[in-house]
């Protein structure tokens, strides 16, 4: 008696579970999809930016002349953030708006970084790629949107491992992976959709709760902002942004930057007044060489007025768990055999998602679980493990 009672309970919260998160699962994998190979997508697409051809040991231009030229053409705004190209540091891009804070009106300029032409400016705020983005970060909603899906997120843990108990049980007259062709549609469905919820299961869990961590980016970063950069730039509270005509050079600052931290590369710069900066400092994040290190950043701080080093403080380890699984949400770690890998298993989580809602739909046909070897519930839901959708900001970045 007991133990068909913890059965029946374990069944009420697969099922409300997963019915409850599964149309918010289904737009994740789909809009997950096409994140998952963006870079070649936006090749095809013909909105990367592309540098001309030069020598490889061409002379690269001064950073202070590439903001300078970058300014130019918006001069009514300010520079925000500038960051080379992840894959090619021979392109600058730089982020300039009206204001300092964080806010959705910003213009981007793609800056050769020899000659210090500009060679685009993009729009990153239009197009199917940022459509797709902002449906799979945050729904167009911001922050709320984005602790929403987290919210969604962990049903769908819950989904999975109240799947992993129920499978048990289900599968103990069945030779595993069995699917039974020459049974109703449903069952062959309970089937597939058990086979292919156990089979992915692990990735399941891995891409779940790294998308999950992910819509806590903005919180994690505010924290963190409030309990160890507050007490660093103590005593600069109060002042106001450094004007744009009192700041030293950026490109001195940068040098200042990498001797703190020799060894790492530029990731990018966060201007004065910014969300990841003081209004009194360039803060420069560098990152490692290694596949590991490189997706760990090092921030230092950099006086605006002085270019001289404040602080180079160490990130916390939660925003360090931040970053690890932001690539690993995405398949980011492997080259394309991984993404290939990611992609098939977000297509098998679609399956899994949409057998166990027409599962459910099905429910009040004469068919019911009880035929089924080993369930004697009638009307629980699709016993197996629900898989998770293939990512969630990618920001910059989910």
């Amino acid at each position: 008696m007991q133990s068909a009672r913890a059965l029946k309970t374990w069944s009420w919260l697969h099922k409300w579970s997963s019915l409850v998160c599964t149309v918010f699962m289904l737009l994740l994998c789909i809009t997950g999809l096409p994140l998952i190979f963006h870079h070649e997508i936006e090749h095809l697409l013909g909105t990367e930016v592309e540098p001309p051809a030069m020598a490889a040991d061409a002379p690269r231009a001064s950073l202070d002349r590439v903001l300078d030229v970058a300014r130019s053409r918006h001069p009514d705004r300010l520079v925000q953030f500038a960051s080379p190209d992840e894959d090619d540091d021979r392109v600058w891009f730089v982020t300039l708006t009206h204001t300092p804070e964080p806010t959705d009106d910003f213009r981007s300029v793609a800056v050769d970084a020899r000659s210090a032409e500009v060679l685009a400016q993009p729009r990153f705020d239009e197009g199917f790629m940022y459509v797709m983005f902002k449906l799979h970060v945050d729904l167009f909603a911001g922050l709320p949107g984005k602790l929403f899906l987290g919210l969604m997120g962990l049903l769908l843990l819950v989904a999975i491992v109240t799947g992993v108990v129920l499978y048990a049980p289900f599968m103990r007259k069945l030779p595993f992976g069995e699917v039974r062709h020459d049974r109703s549609p449903r069952v062959k469905w309970l089937d597939l959709h058990n086979l292919l919820g156990i089979v992915t299961l692990v990735w399941a869990l891995v891409v779940g709760a790294t998308g999950m961590i992910n819509t806590w980016a903005d919180l994690l970063i505010k924290y963190w902002q409030h309990d160890q950069l507050s007490a660093l730039l103590a005593p600069y509270q109060g002042r106001p942004v450094v004007p744009q005509a009192e700041r030293a050079s950026v490109q001195r600052a940068l040098e200042a930057a990498k001797a703190r931290a020799p060894g790492m590369k530029l990731s990018f710069i966060a201007f004065p007044g910014t969300a990841f900066s003081s209004p009194h400092h360039y803060t420069f994040f560098l990152r490692g060489e290694e596949p590991l290190t490189s997706r760990l950043l090092q921030p230092v701080l950099v006086d605006a007025r002085t270019a001289q080093v404040t602080a180079a403080p160490h990130m916390p380890w939660y925003l360090d768990a931040l970053l690890v699984s932001q690539p690993l949400h995405f398949g980011d770690y492997g080259g394309m055999p991984m993404q290939i890998l990611w992609a098939l298993l977000d297509i098998a989580t679609i399956v899994v998602l949409g057998s166990g809602l027409y599962l459910w739909l099905k429910r009040k046909q004469p068919r019911s679980l009880a035929e089924v070897p080993g369930v004697t519930l009638s009307d629980a839901s699709a016993p197996g493990a629900a898989a998770v959708p293939a990512g969630a900001a990618r920001q910059g970045a989910t």
